[in-house]
């Protein structure tokens, strides 16, 4: 017993040191971890084109030394910037891009250290349009103009004769345009800076830059020196333009007396368009083949002059007028003339139509020529009207297209047949404006995209192919 009572006492100390040594010996201390570290940032967008004056929010998303992703932003400590100048595009610090100018640049979101890129490129949007003759000009948001089709007057501006079936810059040093109007073979159109040009066919002085100057101008030429201009009006072969203080002048063929200067003399420098006895300013004017509509800004009513053979001035006969005439007693908000007929719309919304109508391009449910206005429909719901060779286009107040007349080239667009009322186009219901030419047409939508339909063998669809369009395309930007 003494033994085993020794042998006792001698354990337990033992157990004691070895379990004050760990059991096995080593450190206690623990390992440091591994620190986790941004690798990567990754820029994702919508698209990385976009219009001008257009704003897109970009993200920005890291990849860490463990795999793992996280959102970055201003919190985390990320800063946008641009590798160029950033004269295309404005960036915010929350990450939203907005297009500024014509161009590329890229995006850079730099955090500790680490930085991601994204390529964008600014473009300009469409915001206008005039078609004429077998030819369109679209201008974009940049003040930029561009041409298509039938080109050989040179009526595109692009310093050729060369028929284009897609969009070519129009020549000159400014890109600053404010408005254009197309004619059958000839543009005329102003700058921003008050200034009016001319381009195309010069046969009978639709220039306007004078004699002894008939010949064709593949470029834009300017028309004297004056820099207020405010509106323009083409047609087959005459001209007009208004100054700002309302003073009209024409040019261009007369011999059915177009121009309204009480004669039957061709023009080829601008000529003063007398106002009626009494009145101060001219609002707007419209330009068909041979006659012309105008709108005085004192109260609105409505003038007309020139060809009258189909009784498109509408002063009830159908013989020439050489001076402005007073068309009823209405107030009027929008005109269209077209090849023999004319439409207008009423300040109230209702519109009317009169002149030739065999194809029923007046749009009153007949094919007998109207010499007067006649009303178009019940509605007044109508904002403005574009007339082409022997077919009408409308917009209406909420934003839907209708089409009547001629449907020989789908100019229409309804892809049916040809139609002595007003027939809606498609279902949209965000149509600004619509242009008619000869045989084809255009519409801008609210969302800065140009639609063509109708004849397309000289390229006026702009589509990159001469095949016609029954209904609306959407034009490329």
């Amino acid at each position: 017993m003494k033994n085993l009572k020794f042998s006792t006492l001698l354990l337990v100390p033992v157990l004691a040191l070895l379990a004050a040594c760990g059991g096995g010996g080593g450190s206690s201390t623990p390992a440091t971890p591994t620190p986790v570290t941004l690798k990567s940032i990754a820029i994702t967008a919508s698209a990385t084109t976009i219009p001008i004056g257009i704003a897109m929010p970009l993200t920005a998303t890291g990849t860490y030394s463990d795999n793992t992703t996280k959102a970055l932003n201003t919190t985390t400590g990320l800063v946008w910037a641009f590798k160029g100048t950033g004269a295309v595009a404005t960036i915010v610090p929350a990450g939203t891009v907005t297009g500024k100018a014509v161009g590329s640049d890229t995006v850079t979101a730099t955090q500790d250290g680490v930085v991601g890129t994204l390529a964008i490129n600014v473009i300009a949007q469409w915001n206008g349009v005039a078609a004429g003759g077998n030819q369109t000009i679209g201008r974009k948001s940049d003040g930029s103009l561009y041409g298509w089709g039938s080109n050989i007057r040179g009526q595109l501006g692009d310093s050729s004769t060369t028929a284009r079936n897609a969009p070519v810059l129009v020549s000159g040093a400014s890109t600053l345009w404010k408005q254009v109007a197309v004619g059958e073979q000839f543009v005329v159109a102003l700058r921003s800076d008050g200034t009016l040009w001319t381009w195309g066919s010069n046969q009978n002085g639709e220039l306007g830059t004078g004699a002894p100057d008939f010949a064709t101008h593949p470029v834009p030429a300017r028309v004297g020196k004056d820099t207020d201009w405010a509106f323009v009006a083409a047609g087959k072969s005459h001209a007009f333009a208004i100054k700002s203080t309302g003073v009209m002048y024409g040019w261009g063929r007369n011999f059915n007396g177009q121009l309204g200067d009480g004669t039957n003399i061709d023009r080829s420098a601008p000529t003063l368009v007398p106002l009626p006895t009494g009145l101060k300013a001219w609002l707007t004017v419209s330009a068909g083949d041979t006659h012309t509509l105008a709108v005085v800004k004192d109260n609105l009513n409505l003038y007309a002059w020139g060809g009258n053979a189909s009784g498109q001035v509408g002063n009830g006969g159908k013989v020439d007028i050489v001076s402005p005439v007073k068309i009823g007693a209405f107030q009027w908000s929008s005109l269209a003339a077209g090849a023999n007929h004319s439409v207008a719309v009423r300040t109230d919304g209702a519109m009317y139509g009169w002149g030739s109508n065999t194809f029923g391009q007046v749009g009153n449910n007949g094919s007998t020529d109207i010499n007067a206005p006649t009303p178009i429909g019940v509605g007044s719901n109508w904002l403005a009207a574009a007339s082409g060779s022997t077919h009408t286009m409308a917009v209406t107040r909420d934003g839907q297209l209708w089409g009547w007349g001629s449907n020989a080239e789908s100019q229409l667009g309804t892809g049916g047949a040809d139609s002595p009322t007003p027939v809606q186009v498609g279902t949209a219901s965000n149509w600004l404006s619509v242009t008619a030419g000869a045989l084809h047409s255009f519409g801008l939508r609210s969302d800065n995209t140009l639609w063509g339909w109708g004849r397309n063998a000289e390229g006026q669809l702009g589509k990159g192919d001469n095949a016609q369009a029954p209904v609306p395309v959407a034009l490329p930007n």
